[in-house]
């Protein structure tokens, strides 16, 4: 129940044990077609060039800037946490001249804020995490994304910890990158990062002056190997492929927006179980994300003592808070498989005995 990896469905377990085939084989051929279908589905998206890249979320992240970004471009980041502060950090790497757009740790990217930096500078790129693991909290993007499109730029979304667990609606919002992981809402073990482009940014990556300085991640080589060329570039990751299968398989047979409603469903009964116990979450309120869940640690109790506790006598992980909010908050998952009510319920009355143990100390 921490912040990723969530708990993995045993039939996405099985799958991995499935035999190894060439990563060019027909069959496996055919499964690349089906995981595209299935992820163009998940991302409510058209695009062609929506693909797991093999890798974790942060080579989705990195796929996306060093694809888009060349030195000089101008790109404006919204900075509320530790994987805006990546986002920077990446982009620099690129060469990029980056504004930042912070907001304190638990609040959102407000679109005026967005809006004020689009006044001052002409930004190839916008980029915005939407839920943001390290705090807990959810920006709505799409009054983002709309600004982003009037001032002429391309929008990305970091979607690592929504995917399958809240609204994330690509071409509704006309989100032009987008990059995720499989380890989180999709409850698939971590290793591989679903990303997609628009055709807009597809041409931007075609129409650089300079190579993408990743020759791994670089779209116009790996567009050869999951479209219809199949043109050799790297060993696919086999069994992590039967795995996503697996694992966007469940997600579309439950529904996307049953899954929804039960991440919503869950959190609620995570609130109201707090509430019961005078516990409050520390991120913006409106704003608060149904899968990560961030705890203000109650006056007088240890942080660490209380994870401690939860993972040796209750078997129970939960993630502690990062940067300015370590030792104030904890992180509670509801993502994917792990998001039950008998989760939030065996959660709940293990963090009441603790705290009731250690008052009464």
């Amino acid at each position: 129940m921490g912040p990723g990896p969530s708990n993995v469905a045993p039939s996405v377990l099985q799958a991995m044990a499935a035999p190894v085939i060439g990563h060019l084989d027909p069959a496996f051929v055919k499964m690349m077609e089906e995981i595209k279908a299935m992820l163009r589905s998940v991302f409510q998206t058209q695009n062609e060039m929506t693909f797991p890249v093999s890798g974790t979320g942060s080579a989705g992240m990195e796929f996306c800037f060093v694809n888009l970004i060349e030195p000089g471009d101008e790109v404006i980041v919204g900075v509320n946490g530790v994987f805006g502060t990546r986002m920077v950090d990446v982009a620099e790497r690129c060469g990029a001249k980056v504004i930042k757009v912070e907001a304190p740790w638990g609040r959102i990217i407000e679109p005026q804020q967005i809006a004020g930096a689009l006044q001052q500078s002409r930004p190839k790129l916008v980029a915005i995490v939407q839920a943001e693991t390290s705090t807990g909290a959810w920006t709505p993007v799409e009054e983002i994304s709309r600004r982003t499109h009037e001032a002429g730029a391309l929008f990305l979304l970091d979607t690592v910890t929504s995917l399958g667990g809240c609204p994330v609606k690509i071409d509704e919002w006309q989100v032009d990158a987008v990059y995720s992981a499989t380890q989180k809402c999709l409850s698939c073990p971590p290793g591989l990062a679903p990303v997609s482009l628009s055709p807009r940014a597809l041409e931007a990556a075609k129409s650089r002056k300079r190579k993408v300085q990743s020759w791994y991640l670089d779209v116009n080589l790996l567009a050869s190997y999951w479209g219809q060329e199949r043109v050799y570039h790297h060993t696919a990751p086999i069994s992590m492929n039967y795995a996503l299968h697996e694992a966007l398989r469940l997600v579309l047979l439950e529904g996307l927006e049953n899954r929804w409603r039960r991440h919503e469903a869950n959190h609620l009964a995570l609130r109201a179980g707090l509430e019961a116990m005078g516990l409050s979450f520390g991120a913006q309120e409106g704003h608060q994300l149904w899968q990560l869940n961030a705890v203000n640690v109650p006056e007088g109790a240890d942080e660490a003592t209380v994870r401690k506790r939860l993972l040796n006598d209750f078997d129970i992980e939960i993630g502690a808070g990062l940067g300015p909010l370590k030792g104030k908050v904890w992180r509670v998952g509801l993502m994917g498989e792990t998001s039950t009510l008998e989760n939030v319920q065996r959660f709940l009355a293990a963090l009441k005995m603790i705290l009731g143990d250690s008052r009464a100390k």
